[in-house]
Parts: structure tokens; C-alpha cells; sequence
């Protein structure tokens, strides 16, 4: 499930957020993000960046996702402006910004932490921005009372921050950075704190919110469930450099290079031996069928079909014999680990309904779909 590149916003306050003015609405749909050759070296030899080229329509939910020290929040926070860059440009909605302070651009940060004040009630932790800007005292209370109506806190207004769950801060700290109406919302891995139910839960709201408002949302996470739930388009990051940029379905079925195949959670990466018109080559064997040039193979776990084995069914085409050494049981699917007969161990996951789970030890056949395989270069 992914959301619309082009969402619409909501239009009236029966929806639950004002209208905005039309010069309003016409300037967050053009603030678009432009990188250009950013990079951010801490030190000689500590290159959080190297040379980020990056594009990211206006209304688009877009995520850095990548491991631990990637530069994914470096990134984040060269777009906000809490970095200054090494090298390279910035511009939002059109406007160069490398220079500018973070106060200067439209944009606002959710951050990991949340950085609430305990000490002040949800009201006045959402309105903190707009006092700081010397917002009238009404419109300040009015666009507060509106923007916990959106996020659905209202009834959270009068209550202290240090009194709040998990997920009713991470509220709070959402309605903070919307309420300043920004061009752009930065969102630093602001889900990871909670447990995986409210997790869930909060992705989709995250969602719905980003497609009411039409505004360009940018999301850090390392979780790539999390990425190919929410997101548009994935920057996947490594070492400082952008591997592959594309919708979640281009990086999980056509990962360009092992580390993007191996990030996303695939297992059944193989280095191709030999090829020939008829096929491929590998450790364990030959698999029939046209796969473009590469020097790795990717068998995706749900292209495979696991049944007992059968003298019958075992001579076909693309059909291997194993023995099954791990089953998982993960409700509507079961996941098999299939050793081979030289010990190579395949990854298949199967649709559980209605269909006999395979035991440890069972003799089985698994068979691949090759139009689901697909070729890279490492």
C-alpha cells in the first residue's frame, strides 16, 4: 500500500482542517526538494555525505531508509538547515536555501526524541512555534484548537506533555511541526520508540495526514517494512551515497546491486557460475529461462512453489529436490528453509490457506517461477 503522488487537501473545516488561500495552496504545491553534489565531511576522513544528487516532488511522501551511520539524518538535517553543507546545493520550492538558517526556511523537523517541554500542556507545546513568531494570542489559540482537531488530540489540550503514552506525544510533537504550516515536514525515525501495534496504527494515520494536506513529507527510517508501507519513492543510503532510488516495488522486485537486495530483506542471492542462451549457471545447479545480463540472481521467496517430493515432479523444469530444515509460521504465509543436496539453503514463503504446512525433515520438491528471478550486477 502505497500513497498518491498527487494528493488532494481537504477543503473545508467539516473535514476536520481549514482551507488554505489559494497563493497558500499554490506555494506548498511547488515546494519540490533539489539536491545537488551534497556533501557533508565531518572531518578529512569522516564523510557522512559524498556527493547526493536528489529530486523529490512537491506532495510526495518520500523516505531515506538505510543502516545505522548511512548519513539518512544528516541528510534530513541539511535539508532542514541544522547542518551546514560541505559542498553541494540546496533548494526548496525552487528558492536556494544552502545558505539560508534553518529559521529562515519553511520547513519544520520531527525528530526521533520528539523534544517536548514537559513542563508546559499539550496546547502550549503545539502553539511554542507560533509564540515564538508573535502570532496574535487568537490566531495562535485558534489554529492550536484546529490542528489538534486534525491530529485528533483535541481532547488531550489542557493535559501536561509528561502525562501522555508514547503515541499520544508523538502526536503532539506532529501537530508542533504542522501547525507552523510549513512547506516541507522532515519526520527523523519519529516512530521507533513504540511498540509494533501503535506503530502500525501510526504509519497509516502518518499517511492519511501527508494526503489531506498534499504536503511533501521526507521520513528517515532504517525499518524497510516501515519504507515499502508508506512511501511514494525509497532513497536507499549507503555510506554516504544513494544505492537506488524508486517506488517500494521497484527496490524489492529489481534491486540494482547486491547491498539494495540485501537491505531489503532478500536471503536467495546467488553469484552466477555461467550462462548460456538456455540459461544461468549456479552453485547448485542450472536454471532454464532469458534473465537479463547480471552477475547475481535473485529468487524472490514467493516465486517458489514447495510440494513433496515426486519422481514426477522433480524432473520437471526449475525443480530442485530439498529437505525442509526450518518452517516459520507467520499466519497467512509459512516460510520454509529448504536445504539443497549441496547443502545451499533456499528461502520460500507459501500461502498457508487451505494448504498442508510441510515438517522439518520432509522431502520435498521446490520449484521456480523464473519470470519472479531477476539478474543484477554486484
Amino acid at each position: 500500500m502505497t500513497v498518491s503522488s498527487t494528493p488532494s487537501k481537504p477543503t473545508s473545516q467539516a473535514e476536520g482542517v481549514r482551507a488554505d488561500p489559494p497563493d497558500e495552496t499554490a506555494r506548498r504545491a511547488a515546494a519540490g526538494i533539489e539536491l545537488q553534489g551534497l556533501s557533508k565531511h565531518f572531518a578529512p576522513d569522516a564523510i557522512a555525505l559524498d556527493g547526493v544528487d536528489l529530486s523529490i516532488p512537491a506532495g510526495e511522501f518520500f523516505t531515506l531508509l538505510g543502516p545505522s551511520g548511512c548519513g539518512k539524518t544528516t541528510l534530513l538535517r541539511l535539508i532542514a538547515g541544522l547542518e551546514a553543507t560541505t559542498s553541494g546545493t540546496v533548494e526548496i520550492g525552487g528558492r536556494a536555501v544552502t545558505e539560508a538558517p534553518a529559521h529562515k526556511r519553511n520547513v519544520n523537523t520531527v525528530f526521533q526524541s520528539y523534544a517536548l517541554f514537559d513542563h508546559l500542556n499539550v496546547a502550549d507545546n503545539i502553539g511554542f512555534g507560533l509564540r515564538m513568531q508573535r502570532v496574535a494570542r487568537a490566531e495562535i489559540t485558534r489554529r492550536v484548537a484546529e490542528t489538534a482537531a486534525f491530529i485528533k488530540i483535541d481532547n488531550l489540550l489542557g493535559r501536561r506533555v509528561d502525562q501522555l503514552s508514547g503515541g499520544q506525544r508523538q502526536r503532539v510533537a506532529l501537530a508542533r511541526a504542522l501547525v507552523n504550516e510549513p512547506d516541507v515536514l522532515l519526520l527523523d525515525e519519529p516512530l521507533s520508540a513504540l511498540d509494533a501495534g501503535l506503530r502500525s496504527d501510526l504509519q497509516l494515520e502518518l499517511m492519511r495526514i501527508q494526503r489531506r494536506l498534499g504536503m511533501t513529507f521526507v521520513f528517515v527510517t532504517h525499518d524497510q517494512q516501515e519504507a515499502m508501507v508508506m512511501s511514494d519513492r525509497v532513497a536507499v543510503l549507503d555510506a554516504g551515497r544513494i544505492q537506488q532510488v524508486g517506488s517500494p516495488q521497484a527496490l524489492y522486485e529489481h534491486p540494482e546491486n547486491l547491498f539494495v537486495a540485501r537491505f531489503m530483506g532478500h536471503e536467495n542471492l546467488f553469484e552466477i557460475v555461467d550462462r548460456d542462451e538456455a540459461g544461468v549457471v549456479l552453485s547448485f545447479g542450472r536454471l532454464n529461462g532469458r534473465f537479463t545480463a547480471g552477475t547475481h540472481l535473485l529468487i524472490r521467496p514467493e516465486t517458489m512453489t514447495v510440494t513433496r517430493d515426486d519422481e514426477s515432479v522433480a524432473t520437471a523444469d526449475n525443480t530442485l529436490r530439498a529437505r525442509v530444515a526450518e518452517r516459520v509460521y507467520r499466519g497467512h504465509v509459512a516460510e520454509y528453509g529448504l536445504t539443497l543436496a549441496d547443502g545451499t539453503v533456499l528461502v520460500a514463503t507459501c500461502n498457508n490457506l487451505g494448504e498442508p504446512m510441510f515438517d522439518v525433515g520432509t522431502e520435498v520438491c521446490v520449484s521456480i517461477r523464473t519470470s519472479g528471478v531477476v539478474a543484477f550486477h554486484a
